[in-house]
């Protein structure tokens, strides 16, 4: 399943809302699953991520994420993305 521009946004911004109104990163990863059907999605801190994101917002970073391998593996590319990982800034940076 291709991720489009216009449904990045919308999870960007359904993302960056609930981070905004205090939501704790496993709500948001509710959510955004919820709106989201068939779409892979997970949650992380920010310092244990190595890789460049695919976007980054005030509160989170947004990583794609392949599997169209037999492992998942990080995207550039929404084309390719069959999920998404959000990855939430640590309060301490």
């Amino acid at each position: 399943m291709a991720l489009t521009p216009e449904r990045i946004d919308a999870i960007v911004g359904e993302a960056g809302r609930l981070l905004g109104e205090g939501q704790r990163l496993d709500a948001v990863v509710r959510a955004v699953k919820a709106a989201n059907p068939g779409l892979y999605v997970a949650g992380t801190q920010t310092s244990v991520m190595a890789e460049d994101p695919f976007r980054e917002e005030e509160r989170f970073s947004l990583f794609l994420v392949d599997g169209s391998q037999h492992c998942w593996v990080l995207t550039q590319k929404p084309e390719a993305a069959a999920g998404i990982l959000i990855a939430e800034r640590d309060e301490d940076l």
